[in-house]
């Protein structure tokens, strides 16, 4: 299981999407934005082709980050987010606010990186344990047979009997009543020690032993003994808790103090009493723990990160700000100071090894409506060489919104009632209708985008959902003239709107 370096992938051009094929996909579930989509395909490619490239080039091609500007709720987020699912990319969204400068309360900039590193850890791991699943279970239905089934006693070294030994008495009278109870009468759990057979195992025995044990392998995948209870031992996970202060914040230790501790402590072991079907999933799941060699998983793991990364620095414009202005914007440049480096390409300290940010994706979002991107450093706006402007939804963009996307707002209210067993209909002038009342209250109000609708939607269902469990008609169809009754007060009245809706 070796790591593959980008300079041996040879497929890795052909294999990506072509950059039309990236915005047929993000088309899926997001509406409009198509220079946005564009963008962001471009920059997806580019990466692919960056590893075709020769080794003496490769690492000169710099990333080409972006700056999304547009309000609240015009899909910057999301078209990030499915950009990152769409080619399985370590993906982590932070809000360039909660960052300060050192002197502040706040985050360190760095924390970003690891926190990315984390994620692509947890991610490659996920990968193998799926490679190593059918092992690891196979390993786990062995334990599950010790449980159940202990060994014979001229194998036993103690002289109580315990609870393992008593539950396979048990499950051992339901087998023998399937058949075969002449095999099995003769296997005895007792643990008294003999000592004339102390060191020489019963070859009759260990058959009958070895018959029994197929037996319960067979009840086994049969799913027979599902919901057996059984006591398991587990390790303990749980470690003392300890509080350290340091000034610069507890990001900087990057100790692993899990794995210090562990080492020096004696590993512990607790009972579990739980179900077969729950031990074997915790069994498997400590089973392929070991079958993982986390060496190649940090080593690919970092691998991705450095280049596929993709970070996520929304409301980047909170820090568009000047020295010369009073107050907090006194740290807002310190911030965008802190983060440069982030982004130009430097070296960071994880608990994994060292991480380089050269070829990471930055994606920054921002409303723009107090600043303007040029507001940003020279340094930082130099750094993001694409720009798109996000356009304001309209009433045709709600429309699509609710019906057309994979995720559609108005399928998601019908599965969720269909939960209740009541059918819901929305007829296309009811769609028209929410369009309108949108569009309306994010011009007189405040424009929050496409999540104006959730909270029209919801207004809408409220009636619905509270009563559906003991509705008697479970069949209601929610035309415009039940739009207008449930919200056409609501947004008639102003001061009713900028509070509800």
């Amino acid at each position: 299981m070796e790591t593959q370096k980008p300079s041996s992938n040879k497929n890795t051009l052909a294999d990506s999407l072509t950059p039309r094929q990236i915005v047929e996909e993000l088309d899926k579930y997001i509406i409009g934005q198509s220079e946005a989509k564009r963008s962001v395909a471009i920059a997806l490619r580019n990466r692919a082709r960056r590893q075709m490239l020769d080794e003496d080039i490769r690492d000169e091609v710099a990333p080409k980050n972006i700056i999304m500007i547009g309000s609240t709720g015009v899909g910057k987020t999301e078209i990030a987010r499915r950009l990152a699912r769409l080619v399985d990319a370590p993906f982590i969204k932070v809000e360039a606010s909660k960052y300060t400068e050192v002197g502040y309360v706040g985050r360190d900039v760095e924390s970003m990186i690891r926190d990315l590193a984390d994620l692509a850890v947890n991610m490659v791991k996920a990968k193998q344990t799926e490679v190593v699943e059918e092992k690891a279970l196979e390993l786990a239905e062995e334990q599950l047979l010790d449980y159940l089934l202990p060994p014979p006693r001229s194998q036993r070294k103690f002289t109580e009997k315990p609870p393992e030994a008593e539950e396979a008495e048990l499950i051992e009278e339901e087998a023998t009543e399937e058949g075969d109870r002449e095999e099995e009468d003769g296997l005895d759990f007792s643990l008294e020690i003999i000592p004339e057979e102390q060191n020489k195992v019963s070859k009759q025995d260990e058959a009958r032993y070895t018959r029994t044990r197929e037996k319960f392998r067979q009840m086994l995948k049969d799913g027979k003994l599902e919901d057996k209870p059984i006591e398991i031992s587990v390790k303990n996970r749980s470690m003392p808790f300890i509080e350290i202060f340091s000034p610069g914040g507890i990001e900087e230790m990057d100790i692993n103090f899990k794995d210090m501790f562990g080492s020096m402590l004696p590993k512990q072991t607790k009972k579990r009493r739980v179900t077969v079907a729950e031990a074997r999933q915790i069994l498997m799941q400590e089973e392929a723990e070991k079958l993982i060699d986390m060496d190649n998983v940090i080593s690919e793991a970092i691998e991705q990160v450095e280049n596929s990364g993709i970070v996520f620095l929304d409301e980047i414009d909170k820090i568009a700000g000047r020295e010369s202005r009073s107050g907090p914007d006194v740290s807002r440049e310190g911030v965008q100071r802190d983060i440069l480096p982030i982004i130009e390409g430097s070296t960071v300290a994880t608990k994994y090894g060292m991480v380089r940010t050269d070829h990471i994706l930055f994606i920054a979002a921002g409303a723009f409506h107090a600043s303007k991107p040029s507001d940003l450093i020279p340094e930082l706006q130099g750094r993001f060489p694409i720009r798109v402007e996000l356009k304001s939804l309209n009433q045709e963009d709600f429309k699509r919104i609710l019906t057309e996307p994979q995720n559609a707002l108005a399928r998601q209210y019908i599965s969720m009632m269909e939960t209740e067993g009541v059918q819901i209909t929305i007829t296309n002038d009811a769609i028209d209708e929410i369009a309108v009342l949108a569009f309306k209250v994010n011009e007189s109000v405040e424009d929050i985008g496409a999540r104006r609708l959730h909270t029209i939607m919801e207004k809408l269902f409220e009636e619905i959902s509270f009563e559906a469990p003991n509705l008697e008609e479970k069949e209601i169809t929610i035309d415009e003239k039940y739009v207008r009754d449930q919200l056409s007060d609501i947004v008639k009245d102003h001061d009713l709107s900028k509070y509800i809706l």
